[in-house]
């Protein structure tokens, strides 16, 4: 059944000889047909007749389609083959007769007249893809591959590839072929039944437009229209990622959902749009693009399905990595070298590009496996880097940023078709990096109801939505790695977490590692740091690069894909026992520190952060392909655990708590006062009147010094025994 033209002739034509003397012998449509059905029938691996075994196969569960690899057909005839791709509307009709043919002789040999449905040709190649922006006018009419992602998809509608007619007037039946893909169809405008001189005599004649069409004596097959998107990693910087609408019908319908990956092999053909009757511009020649697909692959899904191809001495390769000693510390040198220290950032980012071994319990309920990780800190610390780096490295993954990314943005919008009218969904970033990694730069700069649109997809790992008539779930089973700074800009030592990063603690509590970068001022530090950014400004080498050559980002891809296809770690029984005890002191310390402070933790640690820790030591024995996470996994786990969140509740300790603060503000108030610019006066003096004289604490005292001393506004003279006011 061709949808581009006519494809009656596709049957009768394999019994009609044409003389072999004729001068288009060769190229004459039964010839074809038949060098096709040998193709079929004589093509063979190895002594196995692949595509007879696949037809009895499919025919036998009622399935009537081939799937053909066109570099079989190269191996098998040349020329049929660059046929097939240069005028794929005339060869794929053949195509199809001959597979009908060819199930005729395989399956039912001695049944001559058995009536055998429509076959379908799909095809696969291992040829160069085109992307979407390079297809011209020059592809019209000819075969090609083009990968990208499905961000949208039809439901089900039945296409006649047969109208049944019937004339109002004489009740004379006919049926029409349909052909063309999104184009319409006219009915014959006059009968076509054959008159007698006698009904031409008598006048008997039937009026213009006399068809009408029967439905239930018409022939359909499903069809679906895809919208495919360039993949976000392969549109040039600054450019919209362009689409293209699929056509997809029969055993193509229903292959792929929105967010797929896909490779689709299809005819580059052109539709008339309808025009509306706004434009009435006579623009008669301009034609709308579409693919008609005749092959749809999902491309190597990297959550667990197995579908990956890894030749035997990649494999190999792999293997010999994971025995390697230093493997965590040179995979965690090899995250962002150009970017100096951050050791154990790094680190954590292997962990989360690894990712934990999702569970589903016996009732159901899954747990996720993904980390969540939340850079918090100064700028100028390199986060968005890591951000950009970790994009390029993990297989599927999507960045995207604050201000410029909206709740349905991440999550899933609601579209309307502008042809049938009805709704569908596009999936949003959280959804196309199904699997992957997703990068939210400026997380704090986003809006709140925005923000929250991403809660249930970092735990839940799933998007509901139920918008104009949609109710449903969508998968996203992604890591999110967000970068934040704190509400003053930058990180204030002088003030509580709490006071310092402005997210609810919900969303916190969602995060498995959440990191205060610092920009420290050492001296030390800052020399070494200065050194490393010249070496790269001037020869594009840091010193830190030299780890850049041991493990290239393309391998570091395919190992992260291999070890999570292969391995799904699970905790060793001490190493249990070890992780919850260790979870009930942290819990303990932190109590201890609410109850000093009189303030809740803004940042919570609750069952979910011994999830994470589970996670982080799962993730690590991943690292090096073992099956069992065991101790020394543990004990890494804890220290990246404690030196990233730990860190970050205890970050306020010993700053007090909101009375403190407030007799600190007074304080500062009052000195402002006392002290006129240029004046100066004994510590000792004004302990006497805090301290003694208004009842003001002396920790107030100090620390309302510290404060104004930070800010330049009194300057400590003679060992500190001396304030002098310098400054406004």
């Amino acid at each position: 059944m061709a949808l581009d033209r006519q494809s009656a002739y596709s049957i009768s034509l394999f019994g009609s000889q044409r003389g072999d003397d004729g001068p288009d012998a060769t190229s004459s449509p039964s010839r074809i047909q038949q060098a096709l059905v040998d193709f079929v029938m004589e093509f063979h691996l190895d002594n196995i007749f692949v595509y007879r075994d696949q037809i009895r196969e499919n025919v036998l569960i009622k399935q009537y389609y081939c799937d053909i690899d066109i570099a079989h057909l190269i191996s098998y005839d040349e020329e049929l083959a660059s046929r097939l791709t240069n005028e794929p509307g005339e060869i794929i009709p053949l195509f199809e007769a001959a597979l009908k043919t060819c199930t005729q002789r395989i399956v039912y040999p001695s049944q001559r007249n058995i009536q055998l449905p429509q076959h379908q040709l799909l095809l696969h190649s291992s040829a160069s893809e085109l992307s979407i922006r390079d297809l011209t006018a020059m592809n019209v009419s000819h075969l090609v591959r083009i990968p990208g992602i499905i961000i949208g998809a039809s439901t089900l509608s039945s296409k006649a590839t047969a109208l049944a007619i019937r004339c109002r007037n004489c009740q004379h039946d006919e049926t029409i072929t349909v052909t063309g893909g999104f184009s319409g169809i006219s009915l014959p405008r006059t009968c076509g039944r054959q008159r007698t001189e006698g009904d031409a005599a008598s006048g008997d004649k039937c009026p213009l437009d006399p068809y009408y069409v029967m439905h239930e004596r018409c022939q359909f097959i499903d069809q679906q229209v895809l919208k495919l998107q360039e993949a976000p990693d392969q549109v040039p910087v600054g450019e919209l990622p362009r689409h293209i609408l699929i056509s997809a019908d029969r055993y193509l319908t229903n292959r792929v959902v929105p967010g797929s990956r896909c490779t689709v092999m299809g005819v580059f053909s052109i539709y008339q749009q309808k025009s509306s009757k706004k434009s009435t511009s006579g623009a008669v020649a301009i034609r709308n693009p579409y693919l008609r697909a005749v092959g749809i692959h999902a491309d190597v899904d990297h959550t667990m399905k197995g579908n990956a191809m890894f030749t035997e001495e990649e494999e190999q390769e792999f293997l010999e990595m994971s025995r390697r000693p230093d493997l965590y510390e040179t995979f965690a040198n090899c995250i962002a070298p150009s970017i100096y220290g951050n050791r154990d950032i790094k680190k954590a980012i292997a962990c989360l590009l690894m990712g934990g071994s999702k569970k589903i319990l016996p009732d159901g309920m899954k747990l996720r496996g993904d980390i969540n990780v939340l850079l918090l800190g100064d700028p100028g610390t390199a986060k968005s880097q890591l951000l950009k780096f970790v994009e390029k490295v993990a297989p599927v993954a999507i960045y995207t940023s604050g201000k410029g990314s909206s709740a349905a943005g991440l999550t899933a919008s609601v579209q309307r078709d502008h042809n049938t009218r009805e709704f569908y969904l596009e999936g949003g970033a959280m959804v196309l990096a199904d699997g992957g990694v997703v990068c939210i730069d400026e997380f704090d700069k986003m809006r709140d109801e925005d923000r929250v649109a991403i809660h249930e997809a970092m735990e839940q790992q799933t998007i509901s939505i139920a918008k104009a008539g949609i109710t449903t779930i969508l998968n996203a089973r992604t890591s999110v790695l967000a970068a934040a700074n704190p509400i003053f800009g930058r990180y204030d030592d002088l003030k509580t977490p709490g006071e310092n990063i402005d997210f609810q603690t919900t969303i916190l509590s969602r995060f498995d590692m959440i990191f205060i970068v610092r920009d420290e001022h050492d001296r030390g530090r800052d020399e070494r740091i200065a050194k490393h950014v010249m070496g790269i400004q001037m020869g594009g080498r840091g010193v830190e690069e030299q780890a850049q050559a041991e493990i290239p980002i393309e391998k570091m891809k395919r190992y992260i894909s291999y070890c999570k296809q292969k391995c799904a770690p699970r905790l060793s029984p001490e190493a249990a026992e070890k992780l919850s005890s260790h979870f009930v002191s942290i819990r303990r310390q932190v109590h201890a520190s609410e109850m000093d402070a009189n303030a809740r933790s803004s940042i919570p640690i609750t069952v979910r952060q011994l999830e994470a820790i589970i996670r982080i030591t799962e993730s690590l024995a991943k690292l090096s392909l073992s099956p069992i996470a065991d101790e020394t996994h543990v004990d890494e786990a804890i220290r990246l655990f404690l030196a990233s969140t730990m860190d970050a509740v205890t970050q306020g300790e010993g700053q007090g708590s909101k009375e403190l603060n407030d007799e600190v503000n007074k304080v500062e108030e009052e000195l402002r006062r006392r002290l006129p610019i240029g004046w100066s006066t004994s510590l000792a003096t004004l302990k006497r009147e805090f301290v003694d004289g208004r009842g003001y604490s002396e920790q107030a005292l100090n620390r309302a010094l510290i404060v104004l001393q930070r800010r330049e506004t009194v300057q400590l003279r003679h060992g500190g025994a001396q304030v002098y006011r310098s400054g406004a």
